[in-house]
């Protein structure tokens, strides 16, 4: 199963929320800061009572602010991953790596605009042929986060996942 850094963006902060606001952060991730110190919860499209398919994750500051750190897992650690994002000067442009639980990593590239982020990401290693990923995350005015990825495999691009996350503090990210 493959999950782009945008299908985890509802990340972190594993010290309180207060700490997130107020803690130095690189001018470049100042977009990422309301979003620090939340836990987020979203059920896959396709997600059935008898066969769900749920996502945790947290956002939280990195690297003495010079990165953001999202991790996630999927129903309680069937799956999961770690994307660390930083500024990236030469390339003038947000940079990520996402490592997962699965054994495969991408590295790319995101801009924020009107709301949305959207990544673009090279898959390395195996991820059942999916060589790429396009996706777009949407911070909505109800306070939920939508986001929907497509995938590039054999030459074609396909809808990969769509998932409507909501903030729940007391939920947790889980590994085995």
């Amino acid at each position: 199963m493959h999950i782009s850094l945008c299908a985890c963006l509802a990340v972190l902060l594993s010290s309180s929320a207060l700490a997130a606001e107020t803690a130095t952060l690189a001018k470049d991730l100042e977009l990422f800061r309301p979003h620090l110190g939340k836990t987020w919860r979203g059920e896959f499209k396709n997600s059935t009572p008898d066969k769900p398919v749920v996502d945790i994750s947290r956002w939280e500051r990195a690297l003495n602010g010079q990165a953001i750190r999202v991790v996630h897992s999927i129903n309680h650690g069937a799956y999961g991953g770690e994307s660390i994002i930083r500024w990236d000067k030469e390339k003038a442009a947000l940079v990520f790596h996402y490592f997962t639980t699965a054994g495969f990593m991408t590295t790319g590239t995101m801009t924020f605009s009107d709301g949305k982020l959207t990544s673009h990401e090279m898959v390395s290693g195996s991820a059942n042929g999916v060589t790429e990923v396009r996706a777009t995350s949407e911070f909505r005015a109800d306070g939920t986060l939508f986001v929907k990825a497509e995938y590039l495999k054999n030459g074609e691009w396909s809808l990969g996942r769509e998932t409507t996350y909501r903030e729940q503090p007391k939920a947790e990210v889980k590994f085995k």
